[in-house]
């Protein structure tokens, strides 16, 4: 059964960001309790490349997407992202229904505010 990866992008108050990598940590010792389900995993930050480094569009405007009131634009909230790699789907499954019963769940919900964008891929092409 072939890996899946997961990419998770949350935005966070600046103020819940440390606390919120610790209990990242834990969360994934919990899920790895029983079984070896997350192989790897990466916790990344937004960085701020739109400063004189990025392409700039006709009306000045960095490229890429940018929408009024995003973590990018407000200074007391930022973007974190897991890049988690899972041992098979149904790893992620079974994880999946166990949300609940990991003690570190509700305080990651609770950490985080808007869930930007969650999904998971299947190798298609490798090298």
């Amino acid at each position: 059964m072939s890996q899946c990866i997961e990419i998770a992008v949350f935005e966070v108050a600046k103020s819940n960001l440390e606390r919120l990598l610790e209990v990242s940590e834990i969360l994934f010792a919990e899920i790895n309790a029983e079984q070896k389900n997350i192989l790897a995993h990466q916790i990344s930050t937004k960085i701020d490349l739109s400063e004189g480094t990025a392409n700039k569009n006709a009306e000045g405007q960095a490229d890429g997407i940018e929408q009024e009131g995003s973590a990018e634009n407000t200074p007391e909230l930022t973007e974190v992202c897991w890049h988690l790699t899972w041992a098979n789907a149904q790893a992620v499954q079974a994880s999946k229904s166990r949300w609940p019963t990991y003690p570190s769940s509700a305080e990651i919900e609770r950490l985080v505010g808007k869930k930007l964008y969650y999904g998971h891929f299947a190798a298609v092409a490798e090298k």
